[in-house]
């Protein structure tokens, strides 16, 4: 049941904090402790080491273009050992998205709040706006890293290695449902929340989220920065206007697909599609 309180509260509002207030000294330590566990746990790690590894492919002889990143590769020599290996790498990367959700509704924020705002969780314009965004970014996306490529500024994205069993296509679309549920549910669903909450404004937050997403695709050059920092700018403004996460978990999860699935089919069997 909703209140008047709850009519004037901004969507990003912690339920117990006044409006017109701030958020209390300690609780704001404790909101910034929680982003940085969320962090250090998931996409900040991985951040920190897209850094490491890039200033490792920088130091290497040749250009970037003649290093790859790999994003799914085999885990083990036994198909059987690689399908548990993958599978479980795949359900431990979904942790943090509980710890986040959690740390939400455990500091008084709804999370039908500032995920599913205006309607149920799963509705057919999600969907459709998930789709629109795919075909959008997707097509950008594409023509951006070859021309990044070619400029010598992007390794090449080897977006899947694994062997050719049975359980291949399965495996890589969860790995595209994996990232996508992760990263938009902690990047836009967690991180621009809590800067929010934490008193920056709308402009802020969104840049901070871009620069993280950013960060964590360093890995694979300078244009997965610029690129993935360009669609979180996207995706930050749209999910401020729309208030609702599943229409870029939808988005993300078709670009993952068209990239993994893509490169499976396509690797070696198109002069334009660039392999090492």
């Amino acid at each position: 049941m909703t209140t008047a309180a709850d009519d004037v509260r901004p969507w990003w509002r912690l339920r117990d904090t006044p409006v017109p207030g701030g958020v209390p000294d300690l609780a704001r330590a404790l909101l910034w402790a929680e982003l940085a566990i969320v962090l250090l746990v998931s996409l900040g790690r991985s951040a920190v080491y897209a850094i490491v590894n890039l200033v490792a492919a920088l130091a290497a002889p040749g250009p970037l273009s003649a290093q790859g990143a790999n994003l799914n590769n085999s885990l083990s020599r036994l198909p059987w050992l690689d399908l548990v290996y993958q599978l479980l790498r795949i359900g431990f990367a979904l942790v943090p998205v509980a710890l986040a959700a959690y740390l939400l509704v455990r500091s008084g924020t709804r999370l039908r709040d500032v995920w599913a705002r205006d309607g149920g969780w799963s509705t057919a314009r999600d969907w459709g706006r998930g789709a629109w965004l795919a075909l959008a970014v997707g097509s950008v996306g594409v023509v951006f890293y070859l021309a990044t490529f070619a400029l010598g500024t992007n390794l090449t994205v080897v977006a899947q290695s694994l062997p050719g069993q049975w359980w291949r296509v399965p495996v890589l679309l969860l790995a595209a449902a994996e990232n996508a549920v992760l990263e938009e549910l902690v990047v836009l669903g967690f991180v621009q929340v809590r800067l929010r909450q934490l008193g920056f404004g709308d402009s802020a937050a969104i840049g901070l989220a871009a620069l993280l997403r950013g960060s964590y695709h360093l890995y694979q050059g300078l244009g997965g920065f610029v690129g993935n920092l360009a669609m979180g700018l996207l995706f930050g403004w749209l999910f401020r206007r729309w208030g609702r996460v599943m229409p870029f978990v939808v988005a993300h999860t078709l670009l993952d697909v068209g990239a993994f699935v893509g490169y499976a089919v396509l690797a070696g069997r198109v002069d334009w599609l660039p392999t090492l």
